[in-house]
């Protein structure tokens, strides 16, 4: 039951701020472009809280793999927010990777 708390805090933390949820409808509406400086602060910010909220204590590996931030990239990649190479991107892959490599699966 903790583990599914601690999961559910991460994923709460990461949907405050998710970028998905409300700007990118309006770059697919042509309302916002993929470069606005606003939107780019919003996923640069996004993509910090996602690597804390990986950091989650007490998550193990399945549930790790619940916080996969691999379809949110490409999603993002893909309308031209980020780029494949983004610092953000990387580092934010790179924690993931790092941290579903070390934690013991059940």
């Amino acid at each position: 039951m903790q583990d599914d708390q601690a999961v559910q805090r991460a994923i709460s933390s990461i949907a405050q701020s998710d970028p998905l949820i409300k700007l990118l409808q309006q770059v697919r509406l042509g309302r916002m472009k993929p470069t606005d400086t606003g939107l780019l602060a919003v996923t640069e910010s996004w993509l910090g809280i996602y690597e804390k909220a990986l950091a989650t204590e007490g998550l193990t590996q399945s549930r790790l793999r619940r916080l996969n931030p691999s379809p949110r990239l490409t999603v993002l990649i893909e309308t031209g927010v980020l780029t494949d190479d983004h610092s953000g991107v990387t580092a934010l892959r790179a924690v993931y990777d790092e941290l579903l490599a070390r934690t013991p699966a059940e």
